[in-house]
């Protein structure tokens, strides 16, 4: 385990040791174990089967789809898929799960190890870093509380209970904020991708649970082993994943330099405050009595339903990624082009419309990011769509359009939804390479500013850029740049 980031406290550096489990809610129209729909935002308890509700003698039955979208994301990060898993019960007591337990998988997941490679630079591949993956399990969420309702009780909204969560469990590799964001910002795109989650951790669909433990940095011995780690549950940003990580480790890091023992907790983050707090002490296995659940048979898995699996995987982001670097369009560029499926499904249509890969890439790098990012708008809601950007730089690319007369020509486009050959034609923005209109202009310029003139042909040389700048002025914008420069060299001589 080698790190380059530290905690430094009292008696020298601290190395910190991250694990993260991540709970991502399945893609499905219906919850794991009844056809309750799974839509968000709905009025409390409006999605509630009676399996959902526990009522008695209500027999769950597995939703073939979440299986499915379990065993892509397996696939998609190269694990193990195993045929046979089992479904298990997790006993606990809380108001939001009117079973009494919740069905799990413990023993037997339906995915094994597999691995997650970032790139903690996103310029440089010897950056790479390889996290591996424990296991992902199928599992059912609980309800939610509400306390906001009423000044002395807590109602419960059961529309969550019993919607398929896949939990995500990475092995204890990580050993920076950085490394964790890095994680959880890939894994969150393979997991769009696949379409098997959606990722939105504002909406809870996608949450964190980080573990943190500290240690002194070496090789894991009796003497030197892992340190004791706390979880902290239910982060729901990547930021904020990284600011628990910072929290916790420099609070390990104190408890322990001052005389006391970090104790296995579950803790909670508060983001207002950026602490965290204790919530309970930490459970083992044999707290929650696992057992096998008797209302489900074990799942067996065959090789045509494995194939159909694999068959119906999309091009990865690595892949993708890959791809477009043998375009030529740069490491950074491919990187940001694929952080995102939709971005990368955006590109990939305006490379089918017949756009140059480079011209294109710093375009939508450019260009396109910062107008959505001024409108506060995404990709997927752009005034602008592929077909309309790719004529936008065929005009640039054939000299129809100088560089400045395609931002007017864009925002125009922004604003009305136009395409820009309309655009152009409407407005005249067409560019001129009219060398009897631009030598008038430039015969004016000159003879307006002879004390200039002297100057720029006595030596001082970057006079040249004042005289392109007044003659595209004189021009407004529309003569071809590279006419005016040659017109002007000329006529100075």
């Amino acid at each position: 385990m080698v790190s380059d980031y530290r905690i430094t406290g009292a008696t020298g550096e601290w190395e910190v040791v991250i694990g993260l489990e991540v709970h991502a809610q399945v893609t499905s129209n219906a919850k794991l174990f009844s056809g309750a729909s799974t839509t968000f935002g709905a009025e409390p308890n409006t999605q509630v089967s009676l399996v959902d509700a526990a009522m008695p003698g209500m027999l769950p039955v597995p939703n073939r789809e979440c299986i499915r979208q379990a065993v892509r994301t397996g696939m998609a990060i190269e694990a193990k898929i195993n045929n046979w898993s089992r479904f298990d019960r997790k006993n606990y007591f809380y108001a939001d799960l009117p079973q009494g337990y919740q069905i799990s998988q413990l023993y037997h997941p339906l995915v094994g190890e597999g691995e997650i490679t970032v790139l903690l630079d996103d310029k440089d591949e010897a950056s790479a870093r390889t996290i591996g993956v424990e296991r992902i399990h199928l599992e059912q969420d609980a309800g939610k509380l509400m306390h906001d309702q009423h000044p002395t009780m807590s109602y419960v909204d059961l529309n969550r209970s019993g919607v398929a969560l896949m939990e995500i469990v990475s092995k204890p590799d990580m050993c920076s904020p950085a490394e964790a964001g890095a994680y959880l910002r890939k894994l969150r795109a393979i997991l769009r991708y696949v379409g098997s989650c959606d990722g939105n951790m504002e909406e809870g669909s996608m949450r964190a649970d980080v573990n943190v433990s500290v240690r002194k940095p070496g090789p894991i011995t009796s003497e030197n082993p892992l340190g004791t780690r706390t979880e902290t549950k239910n982060v729901n940003s990547v930021r904020f994943v990284m600011a628990v990580i910072e929290h916790e480790a420099r609070r390990q890091v104190e408890v322990i330099e001052g005389g006391g023992a970090i104790v296995q907790e579950t803790r909670l983050y508060d983001p207002d405050k950026n602490v965290t707090r204790t919530l309970r002490s930490k459970e083992d296995a044999h707290d929650y009595r696992y057992f096998p659940d008797p209302d489900l048979l074990p799942l067996e898995l065959d090789e045509a339903f494995l194939a159909d699996c694999r068959a119906s995987l999309p091009e990865l982001p690595d892949a993708k990624r890959k791809r477009f670097e043998n375009l030529d369009i740069g490491a950074y560029n491919a990187s940001i082009l694929t952080a995102e499926v939709e971005t990368a499904r955006w590109f990939d249509q305006l490379l089918e419309e017949g756009a140059d890969p480079v011209a294109a890439s710093n375009w939508v790098a450019g260009e396109l990011f910062g107008a959505l990012n001024r409108l506060g708008k995404t990709i997927v809601d752009s005034p602008v769509g592929p077909k309309q950007a790719a004529e936008l730089l065929a005009l640039i690319a054939d000299k129809t359009l100088s560089g400045s007369l395609a931002k007017q020509v864009f925002e125009i486009m922004l604003d009305t939804g136009q395409d820009a050959g309309a655009v152009v034609e409407e407005r005249g923005l067409k560019q001129t390479s009219d060398t009897g209109a631009i030598d008038a202009e430039i015969d004016n310029i000159l003879a307006a500013n002879a004390e200039k003139v002297q100057q720029y042909k006595d030596g001082k040389e970057a006079l040249f850029g004042f005289f392109v700048g007044q003659t595209m002025k004189a021009m407004a914008g529309k003569a071809n740049p590279g006419v005016v420069n040659e017109r002007l060299r000329s006529k100075l001589g």
